[in-house]
C-alpha cells in the first residue's frame, strides 16, 4: 500500500513496515466464485455498525449514506483457504501478490477494473508497535466485525485520519487509511499513528489501504487539501464498495 499524502511520499517503516512489500507474480485475474458462494447480504448482516461520532471532536458524526450496490458481486476465497470476502465481479485479485511469510498465509491484492490498487489482504504477519508520538485525528467511520472476533477481542473496520492543517501527521504529512484494526477507538484530542492490524491465526492479519487520491478516484477540486479529499472520497460509490468488501471478510466455509 502506498502512502499518498503527496506524490512520491512513502509510508514510514514504523507505521506499516510489514505490509509494504513490492507486489510480484503474474497478472491479476478476475475473481472466481468460491464453491460455497455466500450472498453479500448475509455477510453484511453479520457486521454490527456503530458510528464513533463521540470518539473525537473532528469525527463526522454520521456514516456517509450508502449508495445503491453494484450490479454484480462475487465471493472470493483466498488461496490459503482460510478467509472469504465479497467484491464487485469487475474487480481483479492477484493471489498470491508476492512472497509469502514463512509458514504461508494469505497475500492478495484487490484492484479496480482499470488496475488501481484498492486494498491488500495479508495474514501470518508478525506485528509490534510503540507509540512515541500522538497526532490529531478524525474517525470518518467505524464498524465492529464480530465474524472476525478472536480471544474476546473485537476487531473493527475504520476509516480514519492523522494530522491536520496545523499539526502534520507522520512523517510530517497527513495520512488517511481504511481497514481492520484491533486497536481501541481513540479518545481525547490526539492518538497514535494508524495501526491497521487485527488478531488472526497464527498471529495477525491486515485488510485495507491508505487513501491515495491518485488511486482512489475522488470528485471535487484537485487542489483541495489531502484530508478534505479523503472525506469526499468517503461519499463515493467506489469507497462504499471497498467498505462493503472489507467488512464482508469472514472465515471461509
Amino acid at each position: 500500500m502506498a502512502h499518498p499524502a503527496r506524490p512520491g511520499a512513502s509510508i514510514p517503516a514504523v507505521i506499516l513496515s510489514l505490509s509494504l512489500l513490492t507486489a510480484c507474480g503474474g497478472p491479476a485475474s478476475q475473481p472466481q466464485p468460491s464453491p460455497s458462494n455466500a450472498s453479500p447480504s448475509s455477510a453484511a448482516a453479520t457486521a454490527t455498525e456503530s458510528t464513533t461520532a463521540a470518539a473525537s471532536p473532528s469525527a463526522t458524526g454520521t456514516s456517509p449514506a450508502t449508495p445503491p450496490p453494484s450490479a454484480s458481486w462475487t465471493t472470493y476465497t483466498t488461496a490459503a483457504g482460510d478467509l472469504s470476502f465479497d467484491l464487485p465481479s469487475t474487480w481483479n485479485i492477484k493471489d498470491p501478490a508476492g512472497e509469502l511469510a514463512e509458514g504461508g498465509g494469505a497475500f492478495a491484492e484487490v484492484t479496480s477494473e482499470d488496475g488501481r490498487l484498492l486494498a491488500t489482504l495479508r495474514t501470518n504477519m508478525a506485528t509490534g508497535s510503540t507509540c512515541t508520538e500522538k497526532y490529531p485525528y478524525s474517525v470518518i467511520e467505524s464498524q465492529d466485525l464480530p465474524q472476525l472476533k478472536q480471544d474476546d477481542r473485537m476487531p473493527r473496520y475504520t476509516f480514519e485520519t492523522r494530522g491536520n492543517t496545523d499539526i502534520p501527521g507522520p512523517p510530517e504529512t497527513p495520512a488517511a487509511a481504511y481497514g481492520i484494526t484491533i486497536a481501541a477507538p481513540p479518545e481525547g484530542d490526539t492518538t497514535c499513528y494508524i495501526f491497521h492490524f487485527f488478531t488472526w491465526p497464527p498471529n495477525a492479519a491486515m485488510f485495507g489501504g491508505f487513501y491515495n487520491p491518485e488511486l482512489n478516484l475522488t470528485p471535487g477540486d484537485p487542489s483541495l487539501p489531502y484530508l478534505e479529499k479523503a472525506k469526499l472520497y468517503a461519499q463515493t460509490p467506489e469507497y462504499r464498495d471497498i467498505k462493503r468488501m472489507i467488512t464482508s471478510l469472514r472465515p471461509a466455509g
